[in-house]
């Protein structure tokens, strides 16, 4: 188990490498789709520990992104995002327990996933310089770069873009430094300094206690809601979800970890998606997912067991079980550009990955991706990849 499990600065600062893609979204649908915040963090502390303790590795945890965006977007109710949960759940049970994932990955060429892994990479740096420089969806809908900061610019320069800017200067400085870890570094400073800058925690929702989580804390959706959500939510986000979140994603984890990742096949990490999301859906939490960019987010900032996975979540798990709905105000002293910085790391971590390619037509396929989710999204790049890889199999067409 010492192999296995191993809890040091490096793990601690790797475990809090994701939160820059976790926290905007879970505090965005806590604030504008009314999710419970109590079951929304505990459920996601528990899919972080018990997917860690299976898996025996790093495991990343992220919100499902397509659904997520679309629900704080339109403002969805939270049945319409329940009802989301528990489809995704099915269709993924389904897909794992069938085996049709191993038939996807099959007819899948490794250039389309290394599409897949540029585009969730680029995807991630744009979001951070946005909120950096404070014009993600986050911030516009509450009208500042740092909503929960006393002070929002020193002139004419956002405050985000100088916290930002001093954050990633350090980063770069002490991103391979065992002693100080980056992101440990960065985050511990980043709530100093929302401290400093007028961040408060209000304790409105009962306080430190014990409190205990709802089952279907907003009851059973109805037939209007599974059928909007089938959809809306779904249907578009499962193309993203089986390329990113399961064939990006185990193939990311083969490279990083080599025979520690075999239990990471596509079919479990499947089964642990669907898994996680019936959990979600009976505590009234958010669309979980794994995910690509999750993972080199944690491995580069110094994650390397499954004891990163106990520590954020037990944090997780702690903080909702002691804090309740008021979870949610001590997260907010961390301020948005600094969630910025955490995810420009990540994406470029994940970028590099094209490295391998070694064909023009590999890198067409690949920056084909990249320009189609970026004109579209991420499940319209996957399957028009999938489509071209195959054309260009055909020796007499070149690029």
């Amino acid at each position: 188990m010492s192999n296995t499990i191993k809890f040091n600065r490096m793990e601690l600062a790797g475990s809090l490498g994701d939160l820059g893609t976790l926290l905007p979204i879970a505090m965005a649908m806590v604030l504008i789709n009314g999710l419970d915040p109590l079951g929304l963090f505990l459920s996601t502390g528990l899919f972080f520990i018990l997917s860690g303790l299976y898996f025996g590795i790093t495991v990343p945890v992220q919100p499902m992104k397509v659904i997520g965006a679309y629900a704080v977007a339109t403002a969805m109710s939270a049945d319409q995002i329940q009802a989301s949960s528990l489809l995704m759940g099915i269709f993924l049970l389904i897909i794992g327990l069938t085996g049709a994932i191993d038939l996807i990955r099959k007819i899948t060429p490794q250039p389309v996933i290394r599409g897949v892994q540029l585009s969730t990479g680029a995807l991630l740096i744009a979001g951070g310089v946005k909120f950096m420089i404070g014009t993600s969806r986050f911030q516009i809908l509450q009208e500042a770069a740092e909503p929960y900061l006393a002070l929002q610019s020193l002139g004419l320069i956002p405050i985000s873009l100088i916290i930002g800017g001093i954050a990633a200067c350090m980063t770069l400085l002490l991103l391979d430094n065992k002693k100080f870890p980056a992101g440990l570094i960065i985050v511990l400073g980043g709530l100093a300094t929302g401290l400093v800058l007028g961040a408060r925690v209000d304790f409105e929702g009962g306080g430190i206690g014990l409190h205990v989580p709802q089952i279907l804390p907003f009851g059973l959706p109805g037939k209007a809601d599974f059928s909007f959500a089938l959809f809306a939510l779904v249907l578009p986000q499962l193309p993203m979800t089986l390329g990113n979140a399961v064939l990006a994603y185990t193939d990311l984890s083969r490279q990083y970890f080599g025979e520690r990742s075999k239990k990471v096949t596509n079919r479990k990490a499947c089964i642990s998606m669907a898994l996680a999301n019936f959990m979600s859906f009976v505590l009234g939490g958010m669309p979980l997912c794994h995910g690509a960019g999750g993972l080199a987010a944690h491995y580069r900032f110094g994650a390397r067991t499954a004891g990163s996975n106990l520590m954020i979540g037990l944090l997780f798990a702690v903080l909702a079980l002691v804090l309740g709905s008021d979870v949610i105000n001590v997260l907010n002293l961390l301020p948005m550009s600094i969630l910025g910085v955490l995810l420009v790391f990540a994406g470029s971590q994940l970028t590099l990955t094209i490295m391998d390619l070694d064909s023009r037509k590999d890198f067409f396929v690949a920056t084909l991706i990249l320009g189609i989710t970026l004109a579209s999204n991420l499940a319209a790049g996957f399957i028009a990849g999938m489509l071209v890889a195959q054309v260009l199999k055909w020796e007499k067409l070149s690029v």
